[in-house]
């Protein structure tokens, strides 16, 4: 069942969609050759605890980490641990933050002395397709146009989609009512109603969409090794007007 959030809970959301975003921010800035990926992990860890959050992720159906740390041709969950990131890696970071009982979720693609123009332009592609798709979501619209406006980005830039993973409600719960593939025609599934929270989330790879899960059963890889990328808002659909992104962080 899609869930109608009250003003109640979007103020709450609001608030752990922002802790969420600030935890990103500052992981971000740490991004760097011979960080590893378990450092950030506990940077975040440490942030969301003194915020006094809980990692959305930690041990939800037995994951490890805090946050996920996927490298280069890592799609996404990515367990952090002694990888060190090197020069020349792109790295998505993907946080979510329970907060007074709501959960903020949201990804970046960073890059770290890229000078490759095709990874790039990935990057930027995926960027495209989160906006491009926060401004698809508005009242009125069907779900499937918010999955349109993502796989229309990044075909026409050359790239594909991964299909074996999705974006989702999100509220209470991390994943919630609707799934929201990243591909598909308009005008599909429930209309978008005022109230609606969605975890929008493209992840776009270089090659093909194929992907494979590696034997801890959490790290997702493109079947090809190309490099992937992933963004992510979580979003709220409002009265007028494209959805309003939750996972901003406050303006200092």
């Amino acid at each position: 069942m899609i869930i109608i959030k009250s003003s109640d809970d979007l103020a709450h959301m609001r608030v752990s969609g922002q802790m969420a975003a600030e935890v990103l921010n500052e992981v971000a800035r740490k991004v760097g050759p011979g960080v590893t990926t378990g450092e950030l992990d506990v940077l975040a860890a440490d942030m969301i605890a003194a915020m006094g959050g809980k990692s959305a992720f930690y041990g939800y159906r037995g994951y490890p980490g805090h946050i996920c740390v996927s490298v280069n041709e890592e799609v996404v969950h990515g367990i952090p641990g002694h990888r060190r990131i090197q020069m020349g890696d792109i790295v998505s970071l993907d946080v979510g933050v329970v907060y007074d009982g709501f959960v903020g979720d949201t990804a970046r693609t960073v890059m770290v002395g890229v000078t490759d123009p095709e990874v790039i332009r990935l990057v930027h592609t995926g960027q495209r397709a989160l906006d491009v798709a926060v401004e698809a979501a508005v009242a009125g619209a069907r779900l499937s146009d918010v999955s349109h406006a993502i796989e229309t980005v990044a075909v026409d830039a050359g790239y594909s989609v991964v299909r074996d993973f999705v974006g989702h409600g999100v509220g209470r719960s991390m994943h919630e009512d609707p799934q929201i593939p990243n591909y598909g025609p308009r005008g599909k599934g429930p209309k978008l109603k005022p109230g609606m929270t969605l975890a929008i989330e493209p992840m776009i790879n270089m090659g093909m969409f194929e992907v494979d899960v590696m034997g801890d059963g959490w790290t997702v890889l493109t079947r090809d090794r190309k490099p992937s990328v992933h963004f992510e808002h979580s979003v709220a659909i409002r009265e007028e007007g494209p959805a309003e992104v939750l996972t901003c962080a406050k303006k200092k």
